[in-house]
């Protein structure tokens, strides 16, 4: 069971929050006064913080999620670089918190996953990214984290290619937290979820009364990540008229903001990714050779999953693990047939469709998951 810690010098927060959280199966301990964590911790093992306005988040040597009633990109900021894994604000959206708080990966025991893992607890200053292990053993994947280990160093541009859900952010996320900038921001922004007219406002910020809706000063992500990592996910989506800004940015370590006509200097790593043909798109015009090779100084090719079938089988192990304790339920057992018969399968889906067919396996068998589980709940 995940043991939280509360501190919140007020008495109601304190009392409401850890009923709530009593209630989805979290032990946690409540603390008014920062002066007592010591002799806390020195008799419980605590997972995870919560933390409120007015409390040194360095002095806690724990992973932390920061409540504020008054939050500001500039306190969101000097939280995430202090080492804070999630920052939310009041009125608390308990939905958000309870997500955070169920993706925390505290799994460092299994010694058939990746030899890249979350670093053991301990009471040291910790990354703000929350990030899972990448699980295999296939020459494909271990490729995969051998580049890794020796591009993370160099600080290079990296282009991380692949097909949907094979895991592109994870490889993103490692490759931030095995550089020298672990303990600045991991920012990422979706190209392909922003619409064409606001994608330069969301990367580069704006100024009051630049646009319409305009009605204060906002930073950007190349602003927020300074000193860390901007983590551009489906760059070939991206607008030609933003890519050019980017190719800039990147160019000469500047950028302006929307309405603006100064230049800010950014010291930022760039990981992109795509699942697309990238020389395809720029054979047809879609986007910028020259950004492209600004982007690729190196370039990671994630394996679909159909090319790594013998991961499947720990994939399978640990997913079931990790829903398991999610759901707070007995991990339940799966048969080696119906591994057989899931190995099997195209998985179009990749690791996302895997994971996803095993959650339905777990909730829909009962305490074995056998091939006929499979044939029954998994068709097509």
């Amino acid at each position: 069971m995940t043991k939280i810690l509360l501190l919140f010098h007020s008495k109601s927060m304190l009392n409401s929050l850890s009923e709530r959280l009593r209630f989805e199966n979290f032990a946690t301990y409540e603390l008014s006064d920062p002066s007592e964590l010591e002799q806390l911790l020195e008799s419980v093992d605590i997972d995870v913080a919560i933390a409120g306005d007015g409390v040194n988040i360095e002095e806690l040597h724990l992973p932390t999620i920061v409540v504020t009633a008054t939050p500001s990109i500039e306190s969101a900021v000097c939280a995430l670089r202090h080492g804070a894994i999630d920052y939310l604000s009041l009125p608390l959206d308990m939905n958000q918190l309870l997500d955070t708080l169920r993706h925390i990966n505290h799994d460092t025991s299994n010694e058939m996953a990746t030899s890249l893992r979350t670093p053991p607890r301990q009471h040291t200053r910790r990354t703000n990214c929350a990030t899972q292990q990448i699980i295999g053993e296939s020459a494909a994947i271990e490729h995969v984290r051998e580049m890794i280990r020796r591009v993370a160093p160099s600080d290079a541009r990296v282009l991380v290619l692949g097909e949907n859900g094979t895991g592109k952010e994870l490889v993103a996320r490692w490759l931030h937290l095995k550089s020298s900038r672990s303990s600045a921001p991991f920012v990422e922004v979706n190209c392909a979820a922003i619409p064409s007219e606001l994608i330069e406002s969301e990367l580069f910020g704006h100024e009051k009364g630049s646009f319409t809706s305009a009605i204060k000063q906002r930073k950007g992500k190349f602003e927020l990540a300074n000193g860390g990592t901007l983590f551009m996910d489906e760059i070939g989506d991206m607008a030609l008229s933003a890519q050019a800004k980017v190719l800039r940015a990147l160019q000469e370590n500047k950028i302006t903001r929307v309405g603006g006509d100064k230049d800010i200097s950014v010291d930022v790593r760039v990981v992109a990714a795509t699942n697309k043909n990238i020389r395809s798109e720029i054979e047809q015009g879609h986007f910028r050779e020259d950004l492209y090779h600004r982007l690729s100084v190196i370039e990671i090719d994630v394996p679909p999953l159909r090319e790594r079938r013998d991961d499947i089988g720990l994939l399978v192990e640990h997913f079931i693990d990790e829903i398991c304790s999610r759901r707070q339920i007995c991990a339940k057992h799966i048969d080696n047939a119906a591994v057989e018969m899931l190995s099997s399968r195209p998985w179009t889906g990749n690791i996302r469709e895997l994971h996803n067919v095993v959650e339905r396996l777990i909730i829909l068998s009962d305490e074995r998951i056998t091939a006929e589980c499979v044939k029954r709940y998994c068709r097509g």
